[in-house]
């Protein structure tokens, strides 16, 4: 079997590392053996956390909610089941815009959604 050289794809491999090493402190940024390492941790963080954001921003938006429903004399899960009682399907996205920055027509929704829950 013929013998196979790795200097120039072994050399690419390191200087991806290290590139991505770039600005981190201490030996992760410059030994090969560190950087590795770090560079590893690195995109496991990275990847669990485009997960845990979705996580958070939804939290964000449900908390958003929340405060302008309590306003209105209604709970977050009073809210909500009022405004699917009413047959509204807005998304917490679209909701909690419009308890940030439209408040006036939140408020319609939420006298909607407490005449359908008394309904």
């Amino acid at each position: 079997m013929a013998r196979i050289k790795r200097a120039v794809s072994a050399k690419k491999k390191r200087r991806t590392v290290m590139s991505r090493a770039k600005g981190y402190y201490g030996a992760s940024s410059r030994t090969y053996k560190a950087a590795k390492e770090q560079v590893q941790h690195s995109l496991q963080y990275q990847y669990r956390d485009r997960r845990a954001k979705k996580r958070e921003i939804r939290s964000l938006w449900i908390t958003r909610i929340n405060a302008a429903a309590r306003v209105n004399g209604l709970s977050y899960s009073q809210f909500m089941h009022g405004l699917k009682l009413a047959g509204i399907e807005l998304d917490r996205k679209i909701l909690s815009q419009m308890a940030y920055e439209d408040i006036e027509s939140f408020n319609e929704l939420a006298a909607v959604a407490k005449k359908a829950l008394e309904a």
